[in-house]
């Protein structure tokens, strides 16, 4: 009796499972499936492929591109917009021939064919990622800087996926991220973030003076700066003296003057001049 029961209790399961995966397949649902990344170099070709049953005559495909607003790619078994003149479709997949930076996103690909249980759709979402070759990045360093203060140089690049790393070179030698491993005869005050591409002078130097040029890099390509000197001079201490000393006796002067002035009377006299009545 127990064993009938748990036979019975098994056929009933199935019966209800069989159920709902009818229920499931009638109304277009699927089971969702691991999203694809496609990964391809800017102004390469990438292929965007809908993993779906196999195609048939009465199957209808649609691609669309999702983000704050869905656009269609591929409608009415024609390809839209810019993809018109440069994608292709091989099956159920596209081939775009020249990739740009605006292809990256997410797509998702439909598929929809009749079945005995009512129309059936499948569905399958690919990431395209676009990699980008860095610019020519944009490098600020100052002409000329005081010995002993400090200085930062900057470089940035905001074209490069993925974000590039920077390293800087002096005279066209490279900098080495850690300045206690290089040469006795260079400055090691120096700091090197190659994530935002800063090159700080702590302590700058008369060593420094030179060249600076910055290269940005990913797995892409690279690109570099047109050098630009930066000249580090001494604080002239005995000019600042010298000028301070003549700037004091420039007013030393004028104010002996004014006195002098004052006592012969000669601004007594102007005031005089011009309240003596008219006759």
């Amino acid at each position: 009796m127990a064993r009938r029961s748990r036979h019975r209790l098994l056929l009933l399961l199935l019966r209800y499972l069989v159920v709902a995966l009818g229920y499931h397949k009638a109304y277009g649902f699927s089971a969702p499936k691991d999203q694809q990344v496609v990964t391809a170099v800017e102004y390469q070709e990438a292929i965007l492929a809908c993993k779906t049953p196999k195609k048939t005559v009465s199957s209808r495909l649609e691609w669309k591109k999702l983000g704050r607003s869905v656009s269609f790619v591929y409608y009415q078994q024609t390809l839209q917009g810019d993809f018109k003149n440069r994608a292709e479709m091989i099956d159920f997949n596209i081939r775009i021939k020249n990739v740009t930076r605006s292809d990256a996103g997410k797509y998702r690909c439909e598929v929809s064919a009749p079945s005995e249980q009512g129309q059936n759709l499948e569905e399958d979402t690919v990431t395209l990622e676009v990699l980008v070759a860095p610019a020519v990045p944009s490098c600020e360093v100052p002409s000329s800087a005081l010995s002993g203060t400090v200085v930062e140089l900057r470089c940035q690049d905001k074209e490069g996926n993925p974000a590039p790393e920077y390293t800087w070179f002096k005279d066209g030698i490279r900098l080495l991220e850690n300045p206690r491993l290089g040469s006795q005869s260079t400055n090691s005050s120096y700091t090197m973030n190659t994530k935002t591409g800063t090159l700080q002078f702590n302590t700058v130097s008369k060593l420094d003076t030179g060249e600076y040029s910055c290269e940005a890099r990913n797995s892409v390509g690279y690109r570099r700066c047109p050098g630009k000197r930066m000249q580090v001079d001494d604080l002239n201490i005995s000019g600042i003296i010298a000028a301070v000393v003549v700037v004091a006796l420039v007013i030393s002067v004028c104010g002996l003057g004014v006195c002098y002035a004052q006592r012969k009377g000669y601004f007594s006299r102007r005031v005089i001049l011009h309240l003596k009545p008219r006759q």
